[in-house]
């Protein structure tokens, strides 16, 4: 089987500084906030173009770090596309405070600027104070925030990136990190940037916003150990994962133009099949997935199954909205119905996608694809 995500090719490139690495880890016994996790927030901020990184535990951990940061209170209603992970929605609730999804665009599936106010009103109209927008760039494109951050500032409202598969990717020149005030992303293994187990990061350049995060990852931490400015967690990156980071940051920029490549290679491939993913012309990608939209109608069951008999796997994300799904069915949804999260949920197909991908792998997954559609469209006009 065709791997979905191959990180062992990448892996072999840079084996060496890992284990170097983690053996100096070994050897200064520093396995939590050891000098290694500096070294790399300094190494993130400057890729990021941020003043700050706040290295955490996780992307989940970096979006509640950022909503304390934003003073987030229960009841506060914050705006969120419901076509995205369980992530970027189920923090609000966390804390208590109340998500309001919102439509995206059919052709980058980010959330859409034009359908701000209708999220807008409809979150205000279920009582909610509303408080921030948080964008999502999914797939590895940024959301539009060259009109998302004006509409927010008309309103009074902050606004946070969720840049969990677009960290390396831009927006008009700018870096996904300076995108908006504040940027959170995930280092778990399958993303462009990923570590060997959870990790994530927070970026500002508020002073203010980057001192509350550094407590509250360590329990809300005061100027000595045991003494508490606020009410904190755990969300600390651990040496280890530090180590793994600073090795990928080598070839990060080398693998985003390879992933570039790759996907330029599928849409040459695949055009005449199915929809293939279009960028924005502001945009830069890192390319976290390859999603393709299946022809309407299309048996996605039967296409999926027909590329496994291939040796090609596949994946849907994500198969139901946010909004529909049960933890989250009683929070405010946008007026407009968001009938184009409900028909990208029905179409989407993600194909094996990193920078190893090669050209000869896939001449096989665009065979297999054609083979797949036409099995698909078959059986759903006679079924």
């Amino acid at each position: 089987m065709i791997p979905l995500i191959d990180l062992g090719a990448q892996q072999a490139r840079i084996r060496n500084k890992i284990d170097a690495g983690i053996s100096r880890v070994l050897d200064h016994g520093m396995y939590i906030m050891g000098p290694e996790i500096s070294a790399i927030e300094d190494r993130l901020a400057k890729a990021a173009g941020a003043k700050h990184c706040i290295s955490c535990s996780s992307g989940t951990d970096a979006l509640i770090l950022a909503l304390l940061a934003k003073g987030l209170r229960p009841g506060d209603g914050v705006i969120v596309p419901s076509f995205t992970f369980a992530a970027s929605a189920e923090v609000m609730p966390v804390l208590g405070a109340i998500p309001v999804f919102a439509e995206v665009d059919a052709v980058t599936f980010n959330l859409d600027p034009a359908g701000l106010p209708a999220a807008l009103s409809a979150g205000r109209a279920s009582g909610a104070r509303i408080v921030g927008i948080i964008g999502v760039g999914l797939f590895g494109q940024p959301a539009d925030y060259d009109a998302i951050n004006p509409f927010a500032a008309a309103e009074g409202l902050w606004v946070i990136d969720d840049a969990a598969q677009s960290f390396g990717a831009s927006w008009n020149g700018a870096k996904v990190g300076a995108l908006a005030s504040m940027t959170c992303t995930s280092f778990f293994p399958a993303k462009p940037l990923g570590c060997y187990g959870d990790g994530g990061a927070v970026f500002t350049d508020d002073d203010d916003e980057a001192e509350i995060m550094r407590s509250c990852r360590i329990h809300g931490m005061g100027k000595t150990r045991y003494e508490y400015d606020r009410i904190g967690m755990t969300a600390r990156l651990d040496a280890m994962q530090a180590v793994i980071l600073d090795a990928k940051l080598d070839i990060f920029e080398e693998e985003l133009t390879m992933r570039q490549q790759v996907a330029n290679q599928y849409a040459d491939r695949l055009a005449h099949l199915a929809e293939v993913p279009q960028l924005a012309s502001q945009a830069t990608s890192s390319w976290a997935q390859y999603t393709i939209k299946l022809p309407a109608g299309c048996d996605r069951a039967i296409v999926m199954k027909t590329l496994a008999d291939h040796d090609v796997p596949s994946a849907i994300y994500y198969p139901v909205p946010m909004h529909r799904q049960s933890p989250y069915s009683s929070y405010p949804v946008s007026a407009d119905g968001l009938q184009i999260t409900a028909t990208l949920c029905g179409q989407v197909l993600a194909l094996p996608m990193h920078p190893y991908l090669e050209a000869a792998t896939q001449d096989h997954i665009a065979g297999a694809l054609a083979t797949a559609i036409a099995a698909g469209s078959a059986s759903a006009a006679t079924g």
